[in-house]
């Protein structure tokens, strides 16, 4: 019997907030497709990821494991050669492994290099590519300064600009990601002013159809090919900034339809001075100006309202090709987006609008019928859905290597009676002007978050006092704990948990634990017996090779050679 889950679309936005869904609760932002998703399978109330910055998250997602494990802590730091991936795991139960879209994977090059792999030999390109087979990757961030490009790899999504006619060195900023001003000059997207404006491209040519439609001719190659079973990574670069998107998604929102700040003058009273370092930097202190999230909180909306129109255009698809009935469809966002809350823009720290994230999942299966249009409030992290995919593609989640946990349960409505009490989210920030500002070394710039149903922990290196939230009476963040004696027991505890984490077996990675099991006691069948006196005290059949009549006896006396 084939099974129903052949294929997985796993669909990952970027800087996408947990709460910018009509289904999870926005007052004036409505996304019907990703809503309709969220009626066929099951939401996750509860997800966060496992560090608050692109690049980390994303190691975290494609390896199954906390970036403590896999060590690529931070935007452009590589994942080393070895780290097993999806496409690793997925390849082994006979799934191939794509990619459409952005990874921020950095390659280990020295490692490469060291290991004498090539980069342009199949397992170089799987190495350098998070494991993915690569259909097409860009990571959509064609900044350019003085000193060149932010990526100096090919675009080719600016090849594609160029071929339908926009003509610039770089049309990803000044056609796709800027507008024009009255007097008929740039008008960039990298100055928040200009946020308002449409971007000066045809709306078939922006980012997001871009790559959704890349993404169907992927689905139309495998079904002309007969291939499968697959894994395609739908990954868009947007709702990420720069914030601005072509008409009419432009002028979709105004500023009366934004959502209340959420912010209390009591969180700039005392705070924890990493904290502190934050909004006081740049972007903290543009938006905490309400024009600015007047300027850029409609365009964000209008940039979500185009990635839910093109998601009802890839379900359209699914539905003419059949694909909807065999294909898993995953929906999440490497991290959040502060938009203002907090005195806080972009992400990086670990309230919930940063580091919680969107998951829905539809399983096509029958067995999930009974948990459709439910929503899960279990505490899930990011790593999760590496072991899903496995479990869904009929494999054996290999639990020495992947630190998730199955999702497959909650998706069909099975009982779990031992799931994780608590949630682990980490964040390098030690190439950055805060730890300068702090006076950092580099292994200071470190924080660690745990967080339960009712408590959020922050921990810092360097000597810092800890951060504590009561989530379930102060559920905005605004009071911060940590230094109050009252709450010494509770922040002893969560330092417990967070100890409890950093005493994982997590590079024990080369043997499972059932082969483990399996040489307890093997070497007495091989014929080493330790601590025996007369051989009774284990089978025979162990010692049947060492018993019998001996052999000549050795006296030591050379024979006489005449």
């Amino acid at each position: 019997m084939p099974r129903a889950i052949k294929n997985i679309l796993f669909i990952m936005f970027d800087q996408l907030r947990y709460d910018y869904l009509s289904c999870a609760g926005h007052a004036t932002l409505e996304t019907p497709n990703i809503d309709r998703i969220a009626a066929m399978g099951v939401r996750f109330s509860k997800a966060y990821v496992q560090s608050p910055i692109c690049g980390a998250s994303r190691m975290s997602f494609y390896t199954g494991r906390y970036v403590q494990s896999h060590g690529a802590a931070w935007n452009n730091f590589p994942l080393k050669v070895g780290e097993l991936t999806l496409g690793d795991h997925l390849r082994e139960i006979g799934v191939e492994t794509w990619l459409v879209g952005k990874t921020h994977m950095k390659v280990d090059q020295k490692g490469l290099d060291r290991l004498g792999i090539a980069s342009d030999s199949i397992i170089g390109a799987r190495v350098s590519e998070c494991g993915f087979d690569v259909f097409e990757r860009d990571d959509g961030l064609w900044a350019q300064g003085p000193d060149g490009f932010y990526d100096t790899r090919r675009s080719p999504y600016n090849e594609y600009l160029k071929s339908k006619g926009y003509a610039s060195d770089n049309p990803w900023h000044d056609y796709a990601n800027s507008g024009v001003d009255d007097d008929g000059s740039i008008a960039s997207g990298w100055f928040m002013q200009h946020a308002d404006k449409p971007a000066n491209i045809r709306e078939e040519d922006s980012e997001t159809p871009y790559m959704t439609g890349r993404a169907i001719e992927f689905m139309e190659k495998m079904e002309a090919e007969e291939r499968g079973p697959w894994l395609c990574h739908l990954s868009y670069i947007k709702p990420h900034w720069p914030y601005i998107v072509p008409e009419p998604y432009h002028a979709m929102y105004g500023h009366n339809q934004i959502q209340p700040v959420v912010r209390s003058e009591r969180e700039r009273a005392n705070p924890h001075p990493v904290y502190a370092a934050y909004m006081d930097n740049a972007i903290g202190k543009a938006f905490s100006r309400d024009e600015v999230r007047e300027k850029v909180i409609p365009a964000y909306m209008g940039l979500i309202k185009q990635c839910d129109d093109q998601i009802g255009r890839l379900l359209a698809y699914m539905e003419r090709s059949g694909r909807i009935d065999d294909t898993m469809i995953v929906i999440t966002s490497d991290h959040g987006d502060y938009l203002g809350d907090h005195w806080l823009g972009e992400k990086d720290l670990f309230h919930e609008q940063s580091v919680k994230v969107p998951m829905i999942i539809y399983d096509p299966s029958p067995e999930a019928d009974g948990a459709r249009g439910t929503v899960c409030d279990a505490l899930v992290e990011s790593i999760d859905l590496a072991a899903t995919f496995v479990e869904a593609e009929g494999g054996r989640v290999p639990d020495h290597i992947i630190e998730g946990r199955s999702l497959m349960p909650f998706l069909r409505g099975e009982p779990v009676d031992d799931w994780r009490e608590f949630v682990i989210s980490e964040f390098d920030y030690s190439a950055t002007s805060q730890a300068a500002a702090l006076g950092l070394a580099p292994k200071q710039a470190r924080l660690f978050m745990v967080a339960d149903r009712q408590w959020k922990l922050m921990h810092a290196e360097g000597g810092f006092r800890p951060m504590l939230f009561d989530l379930a009476n102060d559920p905005q963040e605004f009071a911060d704990l940590g230094d109050d004696p009252e709450y010494s027991d509770i922040v002893d505890v969560m330092y417990e948990r967070l100890a409890q984490w950093a005493r994982r077996v997590s590079q024990r990675t080369t043997i499972s634990d059932d082969t483990i099991i399996r040489y307890r006691g093997s070497s007495s069948r091989t014929g080493v017996l330790l601590g025996l006196y007369d051989g009774s005290e284990i089978s025979p059949e162990l010692t049947d090779g060492y018993r019998g009549r001996a052999r000549d006896r050795y006296t030591g006396i050379e024979e006489d050679a005449g």
